[in-house]
């Protein structure tokens, strides 16, 4: 087969790639999109080059991301290498006044600041805040201290996120809350939920979630593809939905009921993966969305 022949299979391919993408770009640009940022492509280097390029192309065609990472390996490593205890309960982290200052340094201080890098080297406009940041994310204790410095999230400051955006940034947010009392260590924010509730405080069209796992599961290990309230509740009663997953679906469930318009679970460890749920008709992942909608 020589050379022609060749090229005039493989440009339709493409062609008809570009052409199912269109309606899609048409329909998300000048919104808002929040994408949870975690799991393998967030420590895969090769996964972390694709995650930047699709943040770029996503800024390039005017949808405005916004970014929310989670860092709960590294920090885990970290706890572990200076001997301090963690542990979980129902997927959330219970965090001590030592392990506080732990979750701050890896958070903001080291996994916040290479997110910010890395899109910017891409030629991305990124700036990496956490929500200490003129109070971006307040909170108080959850379960009246039971998790520790663990929060719960009681305000966003939407305005000054919409402010950034509105300066042509993608905001880049590390999970740390502040606290109304002065000279407070904070709180450590569970990465699905300031997600969640980011998305909500902005009205943003979608939530998109990376995970390491195709998406919501059967018993069978068969992809869900949709889900809404009900089926979450059904599936979290059975046991097919549990552990780490739990804090997810809900996250996914609160963001529909406030204000966005679908949250998605996908599959950190494909390349391109946002760019495949967002831009092609089947996509990849879990979609959440209310009964009698599209």
């Amino acid at each position: 087969m020589d050379e022609i022949e060749v090229s005039r299979q493989v440009k339709p391919n493409k062609v008809n790639t570009l052409l199912d993408a269109l309606p899609y770009i048409k329909e998300f640009s000048g919104q808002t999109v929040v994408i949870k940022y975690g799991g393998s492509a967030q420590t895969s280097p090769e996964l972390q080059e694709k995650f930047a390029q699709d943040i770029v192309l996503l800024s390039l065609v005017g949808i405005k991301p916004v970014i929310v990472h989670g860092g709960g390996a590294k920090i885990s490593d970290m706890l572990t290498k200076l001997d301090i205890k963690s542990e979980f309960v129902d997927g959330h982290r219970v965090t001590c006044k030592d392990s506080m200052k732990i979750v701050e340094m890896v958070l903001s201080g080291d996994i916040n600041k290479n997110i910010t890098s890395l899109l910017n080297h891409h030629g991305a406009k990124a700036i990496g805040i956490s929500g200490k940041d003129s109070s971006c994310i307040e909170a108080v204790a959850k379960e009246d201290g039971k998790f520790g410095y663990t929060g719960v999230i009681t305000s966003i400051n939407s305005n000054m996120i919409l402010d950034l955006i509105e300066e042509g940034f993608i905001p880049v947010i590390a999970p740390i809350a502040d606290s109304a009392k002065p000279n407070h260590p904070g709180f450590n924010i569970n990465a699905d939920i300031a997600a969640s509730q980011i998305a909500g405080a902005l009205n943003a069209n979608k939530v998109l979630f990376l995970t390491d796992t195709k998406g919501v599961l059967d018993k069978n290990g068969k992809l869900l593809n949709s889900l809404d309230k009900d089926d979450v509740e059904g599936y979290k009663k059975d046991g097919t939905i549990h552990g780490g997953m739990i804090p997810k679906v809900d996250s996914c469930i609160d963001a529909i009921y406030n204000g966005v318009h679908k949250a998605h679970i996908i599959d950190g460890r494909v390349e391109h993966s946002i760019l495949l749920e967002l831009f092609t008709s089947d996509g990849i992942g879990t979609q959440f969305l209310k009964k009698g909608e599209d």
